[in-house]
This record gives structure tokens, C-alpha cells and sequence, in this order.
């Protein structure tokens, strides 16, 4: 079994604090669509080669990428090496879908393994490991991840000693996204701890509940790895009702799966999830939350179906263009409270690329994407920050992105890691979602979806 890896402590956050954030999470031979860039240095690039040159040149040389990251911020990701191909001659194909966990299997065992893949989950990266189909981060690759990344961030994409992962991209799971002008005009204040939140939601179902119009707006539909908004809700809640000792030992499966205490955990967002008062605004029963796209459930809010949408910071990148994301804009996000304002318990996650090869041009991309170099032009882009300890918040798109990104850079700021992540892929990226799939369409009670997967527990 993975030796799996948990961090201690919570990061200080004052309790009335309001937060928006932004990044990505959870999501055969080809792995669906996405954006190709070709080098070729005399192509019209106005890129300075010459912060390029550390790199080498590989004239006619394509580098296969596979991910989960696709639409918009596939393009945006796209973008972050065309000065980097166009002076090293690099042709990087990039492959991104919502089927990635199920489906990178199907390439590696059938001997098509793409050169690099980013992981959203350390736990199929180290199943990855085992399997002896990754290669270890070597020379450039390896010193850029050394010097750029904290032991933290660094231990997640480290297996047996060895670092295979590099930590491009970081998100925040823990927020609730909502309109600023519709609190106001409703005179509705941010809760700064869980019973607040629930007596707020209690008021908005009072003050403008109705067969459309409901407190919360909630998805989990997102092709293969359906369910993961549902494990992030639950691992939430273990962290603020069971607290840090127990969420590690049950990450670690020191405790059963269906431990009373992550039963309780579950109850508890289904008081939210399951009332047919408090979801699904604008779209349905609640049991409509198992075949909405995730993404898109969100969207509600800006349409005043709903005024409640938990997601992590990474569903800014998923807002329509021209969405003014902040505390006067059209939508923003608070901390999901913890039972006491005293109390920050913080979930995170984060993107981790790894080679399937040691070839110099694939090492290259790799050492590319663990530079600040390449975390500054990513987040210049928009949409998303990196825990890259050289990431300047100045270049970040927005005021939320910037806290992000000193969050992450905070050396006292000791966080939980996304659990499901952390757990065997069979697991974190299969049993669990799926479990969580069939209670949010009542097929399953909090205790019979548990169990289910500790039945299936390695």
C-alpha cells in the first residue's frame, strides 16, 4: 500500500476574513482534446530566447502532455509555453479531459504512455510509481523543484525518497462563493462559523425560497471523475467537526472508513446537500446535484437562483469572461467556517507533473514548469497561482489570487491536503466518488456509502 502523507497544523486566518481564490482540482490512447504548441524560434515570437537558452534546443522534437485540464484553462495552459516552445524548438501536444484518471491506465499499460502527465491526485501518482511507469525528476528538472518549492509542497510528488512530482499549480478548496451586491442589498453578513452559515441559509430560504429559487446551488457531474465535489464536501466537514488527529488517521485508514465520527461528518453536509429547502437553485431536486456539471451549478448565483456555491478557488477560471470576481464585483467567496471563528482549517490541492521518461527534451519541460519563470507567465495569464516559492503575487489577475498566492507562500501556513488525493487512486479517484455519486442520488444512506467503500479499501 502508498505510504500516504498528511500535514499538521491550520493556518491562521482571521475568522470574518472573506476569501476568493482560484486554481484546479479534481477532475484510451488519446486522452480527448486540447492545445498544441509548436516551436521553431524564427516564427514571428517576440520571446527573448536568451532566458530560454538554459533549456537547449530540440529542433523537431514534440513532447506528448496528458492532464484533466481542458476548456479555457486548457487554452490558458497552452499559452504558457509558446515562448518557451518557440525558442527551444519543443512541440508540446497537450491532452486534456475530465477522463484522465480512468483512462491514463489504459495508455501506460497499453504501452502508449504520453511523455508527462500532471496529476491532480498524489495517490495515482504513487500508484503510478509503483507500477514502474514514472521516471524520477533528474538533473535541471530536480534542482528547479529543490529550489522553488517548499519540503511541504515538494513531499507530495515524493515517493520512497525519490521526487517524481513536480507542484506546478495550488489551489484552495475551502470557500463559498457568492454575489457581494445581493448580500447587501438582503443585509446579509458573511458567517464566520458553521451555525452561522446554517442560520443564514435558514434565512435565505425564509426571505426568498421558492420551486426555482433556494439557498444553495450544487454539482458533481464531471464525466470519469464524477463525485469529487461530494469528497471535498465530507473532507470539509471532517476537518471542522472531527478535527485534524482524526481527518489524518482516516486519510491513513488508521480508522475504518465509515468511522461514526466521518458518518456524522457525512450527515452533515447532507443537512445542506439532501434538503429539497436548501438546494438546488435554479436547476432541480436535490438529487439533481448527481448530474449537473460541477462547473456550471455555480453559475446560478450570478442568475439569482441561488446565493450559496461551495467550490474551490480554481472555479474562477471557469466564470464567464468579464465576470468581475471580487468583494464589489459581481460574485466572490468567504471561508467555509468551522464551528468556531477561532477555528481555520484549510483544505488544499494541487497539480503535479511527472515524466513517464527521462529523455532530455521531456526532462526539459519539466525543469520549464518548475521555474518561477514559468509559474509567473501561467499566472499573468490568469485564473490560477503556483506554491512556487519565486511566484510574485503582483502577477496574479486578481486581488483574490494574490491572498492565494501568500497563503501558499506563508512557511507557517501548514495545511490539510486534499484526503481522497492522498488516499490509493483505487479509492481516492474511484470507490469514494462513486459511493458519494450514489448518496447524493439517494441510492445510498451516509453509513451504506461508507462502507461501501471501506469494503473496497486495498
Amino acid at each position: 500500500m502508498t505510504t500516504l502523507r498528511t500535514r499538521r497544523a491550520g493556518i491562521g486566518i482571521a475568522g470574518a476574513l472573506v476569501m476568493g481564490l482560484a486554481l484546479t482540482g479534481c477532475a484510451g490512447d488519446d486522452l480527448g482534446g486540447g492545445g498544441g504548441t509548436t516551436g521553431g524560434g524564427g516564427d514571428g515570437s517576440d520571446a527573448d530566447c536568451a532566458e530560454f537558452e538554459q533549456y537547449g534546443t530540440f529542433d523537431g522534437e514534440t513532447v506528448e502532455m496528458s492532464s484533466t485540464i481542458e476548456g479555457v484553462e486548457g487554452e490558458q495552459l497552452a499559452e504558457s509555453w509558446a515562448d518557451f516552445s518557440s525558442c527551444t524548438g519543443i512541440t508540446i501536444e497537450h491532452n486534456g479531459t475530465n477522463e484522465f484518471e480512468s483512462q491514463i491506465f489504459v495508455q501506460v499499460e497499453g504501452g502508449n504512455a504520453p511523455d508527462l502527465a500532471i496529476f491532480p491526485q498524489p495517490g495515482l501518482l504513487a500508484r503510478m510509481v509503483d507500477g514502474g511507469y514514472l521516471s524520477p525528476a533528474t538533473g535541471d528538472a530536480l534542482e528547479a523543484a529543490e529550489a522553488n518549492y517548499t519540503e511541504d509542497w515538494r513531499s507530495y510528488g515524493n515517493v520512497d525518497g525519490e521526487q517524481y512530482g513536480v507542484p506546478i499549480q495550488g489551489s484552495a478548496k475551502s470557500f463559498v462563493w457568492y454575489s457581494p451586491s445581493v448580500f447587501e442589498e438582503n443585509g446579509y453578513e458573511i458567517p464566520t462559523t458553521w451555525d452561522d452559515m446554517m442560520a443564514l441559509t435558514d434565512q435565505i430560504a425564509a426571505d426568498h425560497g421558492s420551486d426555482t429559487v433556494k439557498p444553495w446551488c450544487y454539482g458533481i457531474e464531471s464525466g470519469g471523475a464524477t463525485g469529487w465535489p461530494a469528497t471535498d464536501f465530507v473532507e470539509d466537514a471532517v476537518l471542522r467537526e472531527a478535527g485534524t488527529d482524526v481527518y489524518d488517521q482516516w486519510v491513513n485508514h488508521e480508522i475504518p472508513f465509515n468511522d461514526p465520527q466521518i458518518v456524522a461528518s457525512l450527515d452533515r453536509v447532507g443537512d445542506i446537500v439532501q434538503n429539497e429547502d436548501y438546494v438546488n437553485g435554479g436547476i432541480g431536486d436535490a438529487r439533481s446535484a448527481a448530474t449537473m456539471p460541477w462547473a456550471d451549478a455555480g453559475f446560478q448565483v450570478l442568475e439569482d437562483n441561488c446565493f450559496l456555491f461551495r467550490a474551490a478557488s480554481f472555479w474562477e477560471a471557469q466564470l464567464p469572461e468579464g465576470t468581475d470576481v471580487g468583494p464589489d464585483g459581481d460574485i466572490f467567496a468567504f471561508y467555509l467556517p468551522a464551528d468556531s471563528a477561532d477555528e481555520t482549517p484549510l483544505l488544499i490541492a494541487g497539480d503535479y507533473m511527472a515524466a513517464f521518461n527521462d529523455e532530455e527534451a521531456t526532462q526539459a519541460v519539466l525543469a520549464y514548469f518548475a521555474s518561477p519563470e514559468w509559474a509567473n507567465t501561467r499566472m499573468s495569464i490568469g485564473g490560477m497561482v503556483s506554491p512556487n516559492n519565486g511566484a510574485d503575487p503582483a502577477n496574479a489577475s486578481s486581488d483574490v489570487l494574490r491572498l492565494t498566492i501568500e497563503l501558499m507562500q506563508d512557511e507557517g501556513a501548514t495545511v490539510r491536503f486534499d484526503g481522497s488525493d492522498m488516499m490509493p487512486s483505487e479509492v481516492g479517484a474511484g470507490s469514494f466518488w462513486s459511493a458519494l455519486t450514489n448518496w447524493t442520488d439517494g441510492q445510498a444512506t451516509s453509513e451504506e456509502a461508507l462502507t461501501s467503500v471501506e469494503n473496497s479499501w486495498p
